[in-house]
């Protein structure tokens, strides 16, 4: 029986997590976290019996044990309840699908505590790889990628031997906004940029996938992952997303993981892994989709991914900043405080400010965050 803790149970991730553990008899879910949802948090206790559940806030701690009373379940909350779930002594699994940095320390605590980790929190590699990276590495600790271009180029690397990797070929869709300018751009709001085409995301992603900063993103990712340059790693543009990444070898093979837009398939093969297991989803059909086209990127239109590129390249603490300053223009866009198109404006305004700390530790990784925030704050006027 293999016992799975999930950070960010009642996400989209978190939830079909959840599905996966509900088909496979022998995955359990032993710890469940999340944020404010206490109604489906309650659903999930009582479906899936774990020992420990948190909530963010007090609050809403308070309110689900009252809930769950006639339930042997402990409730706890906040970062000291996370850090709990995410070291769990029960658990061999935790899977990170908390969203934002927040998922820094307790991936730390999971890894310390010899957990496997099935990331989903791309963040964490993102603003402290070079923390994660290490330390994972010291404990033994196997780090295995949820998204689904991640776990496409992991699954793209099984069995290569000593094969050099020449390229990451690293698909993106191209979202709601793919071959539209900055004229359209003006004209699209929040409403359109959460029309993804493919996928069916939680806001935050949604957006970030119709501005190319969650490419951006994934390629910070991907460095730290694969242990590559990002002069290594190619973003390709594939709006039917059939093709979820690739690699490129140095004697010219190109190796790619295909299959329908589900991202069942990426947690169930981190959950199981190395093992691959029959999976209730419909089966990929060539002559339906006919064909599959591939472009390149326009970082003209969509300078967040240059933006990403140019954060990454200068290293420390720019990262960090790059990515709280896209979570603040998020939350603003969401909160209909600015455009669609102000989102890179925010990004470039905010990293021009900033003074790159070299190599920083947790709290100037958490301390350039909340500085971001703050700058943002006083250019924006909030």
């Amino acid at each position: 029986m293999k016992k799975v803790a999930i950070l960010g149970s009642t996400g989209s991730i978190g939830t079909q997590t959840l599905e996966i553990i509900r088909d496979n008899e022998d995955l359990q879910a032993v710890a469940l976290a999340a944020g404010q949802n206490v109604d489906l948090m309650e659903k999930q206790i009582r479906e899936f019996h774990p020992q420990i559940a948190g909530m963010w806030s007090e609050e809403a701690a308070a309110d689900l044990r009252q809930r769950v009373s006639d339930l042997p379940v402990k409730i706890v909350c906040g970062m000291d309840g996370l850090l709990e779930i995410a070291s769990f002594p029960e658990s061999d699994v935790v899977v990170t699908a908390v969203v934002g940095m927040i998922g820094i320390r307790p991936t730390i605590a999971a890894i310390e505590s010899g957990k496997t980790i099935a990331l989903a929190n791309k963040e964490t590699l993102v603003t402290a790889g070079h923390i994660i990276m290490p330390l994972a590495a010291q404990r033994k600790v196997p780090i295995l990628p949820v998204d689904s271009e991640h776990s496409a180029i992991f699954q793209s690397l099984q069995g290569r031997a000593d094969n050099q990797i020449h390229r990451i070929l690293l698909t993106a869709s191209g979202g709601p906004f793919r071959g539209k300018k900055r004229a359209d751009l003006e004209q699209m709001t929040l409403e359109d940029a959460l029309k993804h085409p493919n996928w069916s995301m939680g806001k935050k992603v949604t957006i970030d996938s119709a501005s190319l900063v969650n490419k951006g993103l994934e390629v910070m990712e991907a460095k730290w992952l694969f242990d590559v340059s990002l002069d290594q790693i190619q973003v390709v543009v594939h709006p039917q997303s059939i093709v979820h990444s690739a690699v490129e070898y140095d004697d010219g093979a190109v190796i790619a993981q295909l299959g329908l837009p589900d991202m069942k398939l990426p947690i169930q093969y981190a959950l199981v892994y190395p093992e691959r297991r029959p999976m209730h989803a419909p089966f990929m059909d060539l002559f339906a989709i006919h064909q599959l086209t591939f472009e390149a990127p326009d970082t003209e239109t969509f300078p967040g991914l240059a933006l990403a590129y140019r954060a990454a390249r200068e290293g420390g603490s720019m990262p960090t900043v790059f990515n709280a300053a896209n979570e603040m223009a998020v939350k603003l866009l969401l909160q209909k405080k600015i455009r669609f198109v102000q989102i890179p404006e925010i990004l470039e305004m905010a990293m021009e400010h900033h003074h790159t700390i070299e190599n920083p530790d947790v709290v100037q990784i958490l301390q350039a965050e909340a500085e971001t925030y703050e700058q943002i704050r006083q250019e924006m006027k909030l």
